[in-house]
């Protein structure tokens, strides 16, 4: 924070001395169209990058180390046709037995289509109402065409009557159709309810159209530059989704923290360039060090061990880094350029909000006591919360995936849905082994259809050398029923050592598919789930600690951001696996907790706590700083920061619950507990549980011992950072201290 006296020049500049990212928005404020025109071409050429890179998003769960995983390898090296897209094709009459022209001729039609490798013989239950087609294709998800979705209902368009219902599912339908789903409104309507709140917080369209402005360009950005990535790395479908969720909170919470200290320093009396880099020097410090913390959290999924959830990670984060820079480069030029458009009404009239904070410093015990009895209790169902996955059975009824897998599993069984793959590397092949070792699998097929749980089992099916073979083994439970978790572990564990004990394909039988490679993601999410929140944690607590100057702070801060994540886990709980309310989201039926939504929730969140920690806990301790008063600090810095802060969070809930009208129930899942989350900590954390500990804690809040102060490097961007006297943190100078640091 940079303090002193101000006195204006001839060209509305100031004497102040300004730190590394102050001179940045005086610069950025000076040459603001310099800055604009920069900006328009970086959008037009990640814009044209982006169309030109070819690449596509898909959901590919690589899961390295697992039995799922080498079953995918083998396939890829020794029975590639087994490994290329497919899609279902679900025949399904309401009167009787279907014709069977009627299911000839659609797979003919389909045989047709362009980069169609093969249509399975038709498969029919034992009704004849339902038939089944498996379509597959010659090339791999990346180089599918775009309308391979709308080409394959068009084929089987024929077959549609009054009595015969036709629906589609499988990973190509999955990929293809809910790419189109995704082209909802609920961003924009997030965006036209921010956009409500920042006019009725500012009193002014101008200032709060700005914020909305570099949102929107920053999301821009940043899935161009996503979209360009896809060319050379495997990213999911919701990688876009969730970087916009995040991108557009941050976005306009950290436009919305400069904009307003922006205004408060024209009321100061500061001319427009002075408190354009003021505001950059000042809130824009907290919003770097709040966008770090945020990566360093977001990136924390890299821990997990799985690719997918990975990228994802590394996608958001992309999100916010591109926020960061917008937020301290395009915005001051924005501001500069509207000029005294944006009035220097002091939009912090703190007077309820620092009596408020006061109120909480006379009772901080009661407080203390009923913010942690609230959050416990929001908290208590994450405790049996059981992580699993959503298939196309937890989709709205009104998609056709849903339809496709009810017709499937009226007619052939739930199980038909999540069909296990045993894959078999069999030794090279001669004159006297190729058929024995084909026996061998015979063999284990037949131990296999013994065994509880399975519904039928198909194969084995060599492949032309006779080095591979594929069974397939259908369950009697859903993908995501607990039979078949267990079926999973039991064949790898029990069946399949004990049939090739001692024989030549012994070690070589893996289980995979994609009911497999979910359920291998879920176990290896919970193994690592307890080391991505400590990298988390950690991570965050050392940059508070060298932000903060303080030990204490950071450590409060992470146990408060664990108490409002575990509240937000357990309302997540409560409503998708208890069913509590779900009508209410549009949720038909309870889903599971899929196993990657807590990991990244609490990579989010903690990032997004930790924005307005920074935020308050810089104004509080500048306060302290310059007055050394633990309790004035404290109604202080709520003071200067109560409404900002509130109008950010009733932003970042509006741009989460929009999300929450997707038809994804892994999207719902995100949107309402990061809403839920922000709510939490935005009131009763930062609003109750921050003064009260604050006030308990008092001058120990700023303890800094001098032998760590000398080892923990400093983050001033400009002067020497202020060095305090004693143990006691209190600098000698706070004049002329830099902060935050």
């Amino acid at each position: 924070m940079v303090r002193g006296r101000v006195s204006p020049e001839p060209d509305g500049g100031s004497t102040e001395k300004l730190n590394l990212l102050g001179r940045l928005g005086r610069g950025a404020a000076r040459r603001k169209w310099w800055v604009l025109g920069a900006w328009v071409l970086a959008l037009v050429a990640i814009g044209i990058g982006s169309s030109a890179s070819g690449g596509g998003l898909r959901d590919t769960f690589a899961i390295p180390g697992t039995d799922s995983q080498k079953a995918v390898d083998l396939l890829a090296r020794r029975f590639p046709e087994q490994n290329l897209p497919t899609a279902s094709v679900v025949f399904s009459s309401r009167t009787g037995p279907l014709p069977d022209a009627l299911v000839t001729d659609a797979a003919a039609a389909v045989s047709k289509l362009s980069d169609v490798a093969s249509v399975s013989k038709p498969r029919v239950s034992t009704d004849g109402a339902t038939a089944l087609l498996t379509v597959r294709y010659s090339v791999p998800y990346s180089e599918l065409p775009k309308n391979a979705f709308e080409a394959l209902a068009a084929a089987t368009r024929s077959a549609q009557t009054g009595n015969v219902h036709v629906g589609y599912g499988g990973p190509v339908v999955d990929l293809l159709n809910q790419q189109s789903s995704m082209s909802d409104h609920s961003d924009e309507i997030g965006l036209v309810v921010a956009l409500v709140i920042m006019i009725v917080s500012f009193g002014s369209v101008i200032a709060a159209l700005l914020p909305l402005v570099i949102a929107i360009l920053g999301v821009g950005a940043a899935t161009g530059l996503l979209n360009l990535f896809s060319g050379v790395f495997t990213i999911g479908t919701i990688a876009p989704i969730l970087g916009a969720m995040i991108g557009l909170g941050v976005g306009i919470d950290y436009s919305l923290f400069i904009v307003t200290r922006y205004r408060q320093n024209r009321a100061d009396g500061l001319a427009i360039g002075p408190a354009v880099s003021r505001a950059i020097a000042t809130a824009g410090s907290a919003v770097l060090f709040a966008g770090v913390t945020v990566c360093i959290a977001l990136l924390g999924l890299t821990l997990a061990g799985v690719p997918y959830v990975s990228m994802l990670g590394v996608s958001a984060s992309l999100f916010v880094a591109v926020m960061v820079i917008a937020a301290l480069t395009l915005l001051p030029a924005l501001i500069a350029i509207a000029g005294k458009r944006i009035s220097p009404k002091d939009t912090a009239d703190g007077r309820f909000w620092r009596d408020w904070a006061r109120e909480i410093a006379k009772r901080p015990w009661l407080c203390l006591m009923t913010s942690l009895i609230i959050l416990l209790v929001l908290a208590a169902p994450a405790f049996k919360m059981q992580l699993g996955f959503a298939d196309d059975g937890n989709d709205p009824k009104s998609l056709t995936q849903r339809k496709a897998y009810d017709a499937i599993a009226k007619g052939f069984g739930a199980g038909a849905n999540g069909a296990l793959l045993l894959t078999v590397n069999l030794p090279t092949p001669t004159a006297t082994n190729e058929r024995s070792d084909l026996a061998l699998v015979e063999t284990l097929v037949a131990r296999v259809q013994r065994q509880p749980g399975v519904a039928a089992v198909t194969g084995p099916i060599p492949n032309a050398r006779f080095d591979a073979a594929v069974v397939i083994v259908q369950p009697t439970g859903a993908p995501n029923a607990r039979s078949t978790q267990k079926l999973v572990r039991t064949l790898r564990d029990t069946t399949i050592p004990e049939a090739t004990k001692g024989t030549t394909i012994e070690g070589a039988v893996n289980v995979g598919g994609q009911t497999a490679e979910l359920i291998d993601l879920t176990d290896r999410i919970n193994s690592r789930l307890l080391i991505c929140i400590g990298f988390v944690v950690l991570g965050a607590f050392v940059l508070l600690l060298i932000v903060f100057r303080s030990i204490l702070v950071p450590l409060k801060a992470a146990v408060m951001n664990l108490l409002s994540i575990g509240a937000a886990y357990g309302v997540l709980v409560a409503v998708f696996q208890w069913g509590w309310g779900r009508g209410l989201i549009g949720l038909e039926a309870e889903v599971p907790i899929a196993a990657f939504v807590p990991l990244i929730m609490f990579a989010i969140l903690f990032g997004l706590s930790m924005d307005y920690e920074v935020f308050l806990l810089s104004r509080i301790r500048e306060e302290f700083l310059r007055t050394g008063d633990n309790r004035e600090s404290v109604a202080a810095g709520v003071a200067a920061t109560a409404r900002v802060i509130s109008s950010a969070a009733l932003i970042m809930i509006s741009v989460f619950l929009s999300f929450v009208a997707s038809d994804q129930p892994v999207v719902k899942m995100l949107g309402l507990g990061l809403a839920v989350a922000v709510a939490v900590d935005a009131t009763i954390v930062r609003l109750v549980l921050v003064p009260a500990t604050m006030e308990l804690l008092g001058n120990a809040n700023w303890w800094f011992p001098k032998w760590l102060d000398r080892i923990v490097p400093h983050l001033d961007v400009d002067a020497p950072a202020t060095r305090p006297d004693s143990d006691s943190g209190l600098p000698p100078d706070p004049v002329a201290a830099s902060a935050p640091r």
